[in-house]
Order: structure tokens, then sequence, then C-alpha cells
């Protein structure tokens, strides 16, 4: 249908295909993570205790979304598949259920993150003014989950059809709405609109989100596959609920684990008072900033390895994670200096507290030596999901967020004694560590469903 984006990535060059699809992924991650930043900045108009705030109530909130991530994959994976095998029939019946598994998801959540949400946030702070703050902004984002959850499974459902602009354009609207949202609901209008202070930066995420959410689902209907749908394509069925749930909750616990294993870095640091929580928070959204294009790249190897694994064409596939490594390398290289020896400054345009600015700085120090370890880990990622295989994330993310970061970190903090210090060296040896098993197990597995994945040409 006119408008609709729909690409054959089975044919033509691996090169381009990344081209198309990851330089509008990595666009529209970076106008989310600016999205982000903007929040920070307001909230740290208002002082260190919101910055802190935010931090915590928005680490509770994504342990919640990790279901949309899961739906965004699984949607990637199958419905990439079934387009790689020129079956528009499983394609438009799984994107149907899709679309309708996210809705039931969404309202079980909603009703979940009223009980899970404060306990979650008591747990990583101390009684007082930012733990106040951050309850209260999670109750306002619980409003923005039908935003995140639809969008991110219709969103999947795009990608594996290779766009990725329809998502990059949406986040660039919501970051330009986000930039005026915020500090009218925080300070209002004079005599016109009263103001609601931190809490109006919530309020800012739930109306631009859900504008995103349905221009994407606009996009998603255009598409060929989704003509003529109608009331029983979207009625759950057994089978195809089970089809999805299997592709999605490796995906989903393992952001999950990775969400709480943000609990278990901020539970480490709040021994070390509410600067350190605020640095890390700041620390975290400038390290985003520096991965975009390496989340990009990354993230267009699932839809182009799933089309062709679905195609039966293996060498293709191979080739695709080839290309992904070596330009990934080449990214990080660029990107680690900058966090080396840059942090300071890159700290000091989001705050002026300097109990904060060199916590994080220390940091960014550690992160750069991390940065090729995790494109590796993302591709990898990618890769097994594409090949449905995404049970092996799960474990890859259980032993290296779940148990890596808490053991390494009770290590050297508890048994050597450790400053902060020991908080960013415990990650380190989780990622390091993680990454040789994630190695092995992509090793592994392309043996076993693609013939290895060392190069025959």
């Amino acid at each position: 249908m006119a408008g609709a984006r729909d690409y054959d990535l089975t044919t033509g060059s691996i090169g381009s295909h990344f081209r198309t699809l990851a330089v509008p992924a990595a666009l529209g991650m970076l106008f989310t993570t600016l999205y982000n930043v903007v929040d920070v900045y307001f909230a740290g108009q208002i002082g260190t205790q919101a910055q802190a705030g935010l931090a915590i109530g928005f680490q509770a909130f994504f342990v919640l979304i990790a279901v949309a991530f899961g739906l965004s994959s699984a949607m990637s994976a199958l419905v990439g598949n079934a387009r790689g095998a020129k079956d528009s029939r499983s394609a438009r019946r799984l994107a149907a259920q899709g679309l309708a598994f996210a809705f039931v998801a969404t309202v079980v959540l909603m009703l979940f993150a009223l009980w899970f949400g404060p306990r979650a946030i008591a747990l990583i702070s101390e009684a007082g003014a930012y733990r106040d703050a951050a309850t209260g902004y999670f109750y306002w984002l619980i409003a923005a989950l039908p935003g995140f959850m639809l969008a991110f499974s219709a969103n999947g459902i795009l990608q594996a059809h290779g766009d990725s602009v329809t998502l990059q354009r949406g986040q660039m609207a919501a970051f330009v709405a986000n930039i005026f949202l915020n500090p009218l609901f925080i300070y209002g209008i004079p005599g016109v609109l009263g103001g609601i202070g931190f809490n109006g930066i919530a309020l800012a995420t739930v109306l631009s989100q859900t504008g995103v959410m349905l221009w994407i689902l606009r996009a998603v209907m255009r598409l060929e596959i989704m003509q003529g749908v109608a009331l029983r394509h979207i009625r759950l069925e057994w089978a195809t609920v089970k089809e999805i749930t299997a592709q999605m909750l490796p995906t989903t616990t393992a952001m999950m684990v990775m969400f709480v294993s943000g609990f278990v870095v901020q539970y480490a640091l709040k021994g070390f008072g509410q600067e350190a929580i605020a640095a890390y928070g700041i620390a975290l959204r400038i390290e985003q900033i520096l991965l975009l294009p390496v989340l990009g790249m990354t993230g267009a190897l699932l839809p182009i390895a799933a089309q062709n694994f679905g195609a039966g064409d293996h060498a293709r596939v191979r080739e695709a994670v080839w290309f992904c490594w070596k330009l990934g390398f080449l990214m990080t290289a660029l990107a680690a200096p900058i966090l080396w020896f840059g942090g300071r400054f890159a700290m000091a345009l989001f705050t002026d507290d300097a109990g904060v600015i060199p916590i994080g700085q220390s940091y960014l120090r550690v992160d750069g030596f991390l940065f090729p370890l995790y494109m590796m880990l993302f591709s990898t990622n990618s890769f097994l999901q594409a090949l449905k295989k995404p049970v092996y994330t799960l474990w890859i993310s259980l032993y290296r967020q779940g148990f890596g970061v808490a053991f390494f970190i009770w290590l050297l903090i508890g048994v050597f004694g450790l400053d902060v210090w020991g908080v960013w060296l415990g990650i380190a040896c989780a990622v390091t560590s993680g990454w040789v098993i994630a190695l092995w197990i992509a090793h592994k597995i392309a043996r076993e469903k693609i013939g290895g994945l060392a190069r025959t040409s």
C-alpha cells in the first residue's frame, strides 16, 4: 500500500541493508536518548534530589516495559522469518495476534505496577525527599505504559519489514514536544496553568509517548499484510500465543534481569549517598548517547539475519554477522577515547554538583574499555533471536546481569573494601566474563543452525 515501507532483505548488498536500517534506528535512539537527557536536565534545574528520584523511578518503570522489549524482538524475528519465507498469511496472523497480546499484557502490567513500584523504589533508596520524588514520578508513568507497550510491539512488525524510519520520525517529534512540555508542566503558565513540579516530567512522557504509539500503529495498519485484518484475526489463539510467548519470554526475562541488575547497582550505590545515585543516572545517559550507533547497527542485524534465515540463505546470515562485527569495532574505537578523556566535561553539562561530577567521571573511564564487549554482546543477542534461539540470550543475561554484577560488586566492596570504584569494576568483571560465555554460545548455535560462523568464501 502506498506509503508503507516494506523491504526484501534477502537480496541486494548487506552493507546497503545495514545502512537502510541502522542509520534511521540510530537516529531514532538518539532522539530517544536526547528525550531522556531533556528530562535529566530539567530534573537538574529542580535539584540533585530530583535527579536521584528520576534515576530510581525510571529504573523501576523500565523493569515493567521489559515485556515491551521482548514483544518487539519477538515480532521482528517471527514476522521477519515469515517474510523471508514469503508466507504473508503467517506474517499477518503473527502481527495481528502480537498487537492483541500487547494490549492484554498492558492491562495486566498496569495493575501490577501499582503494587510493584513503591516496593521496588523503597528497596533501593533511603527514606526522604528523593524516595518520595521517585515514587510520585513512577505513579504518573504508569499511564505511559500503553504508549510504550503497543509502540514497541508494533515497531517490531515494522522492523521485520525493514522499516526503522517510522520510529525515528516518531521519536524526533516526541523529543521536540518534550522540550516544550517539560517546562510547561513543571512550571505552568502564570495566571493560565498551574505547574505540578517534578511530576510534570512524567506527564510530558505520558502525552508524548502516547503520540508515538498512535503514529507507529498507523504505519503498521498501512502495511500490505495488514490489509483485510478483521476482528477474528486479533482474537487470541492458544497456538499463536504460545509461539509468541516462546520467542518473547527469554528476551523479556533477560531485559528484566538487566533492569534488576540496575537495582543491584543502585542498592550498592545508596551506601555512598544520593550523589552517587545521581552520578550513575547521568553517566548512563552519556553512555547511551555514545552507544547509539552501535545499538542501531546491532539492532539492524536482527531483521536482516531473520529474513535470510527464513529464506534458508545461511551464507548471507554469516555475512551479516561479520559485517556487523567489523563495523562495530570501528565505532567503539572512536567512542572509547571520548569516555576516557571527556567524562568530566560531559558530566558538567548536566550538573554543577562538585560531589556528583567526579563519581560519574570514574564510571565513564571504566565504561570506555567495555564498549567493544557491549557491541559483541548486543550483536550476539540479535543473532540468536534471528535464529529463533532467544532462550540463550536469557542464560547469558542471567549470568552477566543476574549473578555476575551482584557477585563481583559484593566481592570488591564487601570483601576487598573498595569504594564506589568497586561498583564500576564489578560491572566490568561481569561484562567481560559474560562476553566470553556469549561468544562460546554463538559459536555452538551457529554450527547447529547455519554450519558455523566461519566465512567459506
